[in-house]
């Protein structure tokens, strides 16, 4: 095979796999019955005037499957952390116990599993669009090549066998998560 064309197969195989990390890590943040330190992820607190992760001003625990527990580094941060998971709307009611914060995580009701799972399924949904946003500019790349018409049918094909590979694994993570989320 081309040398070119082998180029454009692997730094598409490459844009794809970046489509199923982040869905895997958007995955992470929707939370299905078992706390998760991945939960409060997207946490952003107002730390000396710019937004940081809590992840990089506290130490976040799960002593057990319902509890998490968010240790700041420093004590006068408790009340600004408790601020900003109230604001990240994740749906958690935070308690401070003046060295400490709790949360406890209340189990799922069927209204909010029917609502994260159109949520992972949102997500699903836009890393197939990173797939296929992918497929069509290597697709354009290929196009763009100065090679045979033969090669270029033949890598068109790969580009699409890889597509739908990729579109298989998004679905298969979607339906595990959704399993995961409506197991009671």
């Amino acid at each position: 095979m081309n040398e070119e064309v082998q180029f454009v197969l692997d730094s598409t195989k490459e844009a794809m796999d970046a489509a199923i990390a982040h869905l895997e890590r958007e995955f992470l943040k929707i939370r299905a019955g078992k706390a998760s330190p991945a939960m409060l992820s997207s946490v952003l607190v107002d730390y000396y005037g710019s937004q940081s992760p809590l992840s990089q001003i506290a130490n976040i625990n799960t002593p057990d499957g319902r509890t998490i527990s968010v240790q700041p580094w420093e004590k006068g941060m408790l009340q600004e952390i408790e601020k900003a998971i109230m604001n990240a709307n994740l749906g958690f009611n935070p308690m401070n116990n003046g060295d400490l914060i709790i949360i406890n995580v209340p189990p799922l009701t069927e209204e909010r599993r029917i609502q994260l799972t159109k949520q992972a399924k949102a997500e699903a949904e836009h890393a197939k669009v990173g797939v296929r946003s992918a497929r069509q500019d290597a697709n354009k790349e290929i196009k763009d090549l100065d090679i045979s018409e033969d090669l270029q049918k033949n890598a068109t094909a790969d580009i699409q066998d890889l597509t739908d590979g990729f579109t298989k694994k998004i679905d298969d993570f979607l339906s595990k998560k959704e399993a995961e989320i409506m197991k009671v």
